[in-house]
């Protein structure tokens, strides 16, 4: 099937100014040159581009299909990655399946993934690059019953603390660290399912949870005492990024091998980039709409919670002051030092050293970010503002 793609032509402005500047003393005549050469400049750059055979691009999730990753949702549904010229085929992941590694082995051509775990493959010799940093602020949260009094990472001392691990403990770790807390003699950590079934059942006084997930399964769920569903007011929250620990988490990587020696991949880089932020624009402007395309993708999680998890993922990426995608130094070097400086059970640190500076750049982003001024999309939120979510049993 064939695209038609607006393309836009450099030098337009330039050349209106060059013609205007450059007339005879016959001002009439000058006037009438100016006025052709602008229409048929504005009519080139009009033009259609044909898009014959779109080029085919496989995005490797980090996890199952849910609204942390609805922008790419949203961008085929709408036909954001189509309008690039793009035949994007997003593929699910799962507990057992490493994203950067995907990528790093050629297997797909971009992968989302948590920043720290994407530097820690790097350093072992992964060659993937950060493009485009989506989630802005960190998601991760530590959540207890209230009658815990649990409220700060000092408060961790004595307790047993639930974890993920695969990589999703270093904020806890880091924390812990900064509380002045031995990981090893001063907390029990206790290894905890993808679920806050730990929590619930007393098996844990503080489980590890994102604020678009986890946290909204116990406001999901029915307390005994009552028979109604829990409330915020039932749990403390502490959260890693207010505590000064957080890390950057979602992020699309790209191969840096083909960024330096493939014209054409580098090229889909921008475009691909560009159509995702776009997606993410949209979930923005259209929580329910995105929550709708995620339930049609397949998505096991119920309605209600999902629009959750899209208004809380939302949170995470608006606003964006310097344009949705665009990596921060300053929370780039935090991650980074805090990847090297948080030590684990065993001693160990996410990295060794610090990451190389070809581990991310701007300048895809940048582009991308030109191509949406272009199409007048906003891509900062400045005026962004959450919507109300009322949660349902289950999430249902």
């Amino acid at each position: 099937m064939k695209r038609s793609v607006r393309v836009a032509f450099a030098g337009i402005a330039a050349l209106s100014l060059f013609v205007a500047a450059c007339g005879g003393s016959d001002d009439e005549a000058t006037e009438e040159t100016t006025e052709e050469t602008t229409a048929e400049a504005t009519e080139e750059a009009a033009a259609e581009e044909t898009c014959t055979t779109p080029t085919p691009v496989k995005l490797q999730l980090q996890w199952f299909t849910q609204a942390q990753f609805a922008g790419y949702y949203a961008a085929v549904d709408q036909g954001f990655y189509n309008d690039q010229c793009l035949d994007v085929s997003i593929i699910e992941g799962g507990v057992d399946i490493v994203p950067q590694t995907e990528l790093a082995n050629g297997n797909v051509d971009f992968a989302i993934s948590w920043v720290s775990k994407a530097l820690a493959s790097r350093e072992a010799g992964a060659n993937i690059v950060n493009i485009a940093q989506v989630f802005q602020r960190s998601g991760t949260l530590q959540v207890s019953f209230k009658d815990k009094n649990i409220t700060k990472p000092e408060d961790f001392a004595g307790k047993k603390i639930g974890n993920w691990g695969y990589g999703n403990e270093f904020e806890i770790f880091a924390a812990l660290t900064k509380a002045g807390l031995d990981p090893a003699k001063d907390v029990s950590l206790v290894q905890q399912q993808f679920d806050m079934v730990g929590l619930l059942s007393g098996d844990i006084d503080a489980a590890e949870a994102m604020t678009y997930n986890e946290y909204a399964q116990v406001l999901e769920a029915k307390n005994p005492a009552t028979d109604a569903l829990y409330t915020a007011d039932d749990f403390n929250v502490v959260s890693y990024e207010e505590a000064g620990v957080g890390m950057l988490q979602d992020a699309i990587w790209a191969s840096g091998e083909r960024l330096a020696s493939d014209a054409a991949y580098a090229d889909t880089a921008v475009k691909f980039v560009a159509a995702s932020l776009q997606g993410w624009a949209y979930c923005r402007d259209n929580v329910e709409s995105c929550r709708d395309i995620v339930l049609s993708k397949g998505s096991k999680l119920g309605a209600s919670h999902q629009l959750w998890q899209m208004n809380e993922v939302n949170k995470l990426i608006w606003p964006a002051a310097s344009g949705v995608g665009f990596i921060d130094q300053a929370a780039w070097d935090r991650t980074a030092t805090l990847s090297q400086e948080t030590k684990n059970l065993e001693g160990g640190t996410v990295l060794t050293k610090a990451p190389d500076a070809e581990a991310y750049t701007n300048d895809i982003v940048t582009q991308a970010l030109e191509i949406l001024a272009g199409l007048g999309v906003d891509t900062s939120g400045s005026s962004y503002a959450p919507i109300e979510v009322t949660l349902s049993e289950g999430g249902n």
